[in-house]
């Protein structure tokens, strides 16, 4: 699969926190780790789990930093 997105990041599934409908899955990207909250359904037909290597792609149209 291509995409367009350059905004993506390899890393290994931590773990995958399934609920009724949504699925938060983090990702361990050295020296950090990414949250994402994806629907349950989503995560059940990319078949997610614990080890695997994914890619993480940012699709966000702003940034904010606070201090």
């Amino acid at each position: 699969m291509q995409i367009s997105a350059r905004n993506q990041i390899k890393g290994k599934i931590k773990s995958v926190r399934a609920g009724s409908i949504m699925a938060e899955v983090e990702v361990s990207v050295a020296p950090s780790q990414l949250t994402a909250v994806i629907t349950k359904s989503s995560a059940e037909r990319l078949g997610l789990k614990k080890g695997q290597t994914v890619t993480v792609i940012v699709k966000s149209t702003e940034l904010m930093i606070a201090r």
